[in-house]
């Protein structure tokens, strides 16, 4: 009962936090909102911060499906990345920009989202091997190293300002399509173009 309890919890939480920004939603509002007390609610996750890293948590085993679950149905590698961006975008616009601001106030839950955002290198750079096999990226390229890049880019993005000059998807976006172009055969780049024209016309 309590651990059901517990997981609608954080479901809802994660939901919130996501709508309305961390520091706008409180442990007296979650509590409230599924008529049990605060001591309850403490009983069950410690404070704030422990609540949103189990928000976190979950998303990032979501994630973690949805990844298995698009390599096992789909044709090749590449079209798993597009699904994936396509899906990050969808969450992105779901997700309010006070969120971003909001979790560099808890360390650790930073931390966790900032490590949940990358797959481990070996992961990747295997997904990208894969993607040489197939035809789709070349095989004169670092994967190691273009892989640290990118998350090091990714980094930059969550922790500089960058995003008060430009919207956020828009340096999103000029992240991944630039990093995807570079790494590309010329048969990925046409399948990647294919991709972004149809993503830009159903996102004017």
């Amino acid at each position: 009962m309590r651990r059901d309890l517990r997981e609608k919890i954080i479901i809802a939480a994660g939901e919130l936090f996501a709508k309305e920004g961390i520091r706008s939603v409180t442990m007296d509002d979650i509590a409230a909102s599924f008529g049990i007390s605060k001591r309850t609610l403490y009983e069950l996750f410690s404070d704030k911060e422990a609540l949103l890293i189990e928000c976190i948590r979950r998303d990032i085993k979501t994630e973690e499906i949805y990844m298995r679950e698009q390599t096992s149905n789909s044709v090749n590698v590449l079209e798993v990345l597009l699904k994936r961006y396509q899906r990050s975008i969808e969450r992105f616009h779901a997700t309010n920009k006070r969120f971003f601001d909001d979790i560099k106030k808890y360390p650790r839950a930073y931390e966790q989202l900032r490590n949940g955002n990358n797959r481990t290198t070996e992961d990747a750079v295997n997904f990208f091997k894969e993607g040489v096999r197939q035809g789709y990226f070349r095989e004169d390229v670092n994967f190691p190293i273009v892989n640290s890049l990118l998350r090091a880019q990714i980094d930059i993005l969550m922790e500089s300002d960058i995003c008060k000059t430009y919207p956020f998807l828009d340096v999103y976006e000029s992240i991944m399509f630039t990093f995807l172009r570079g790494i590309s055969t010329p048969k990925g780049s046409e399948e990647l173009e294919r991709f972004i024209n149809k993503y830009r016309i159903s996102n004017r």
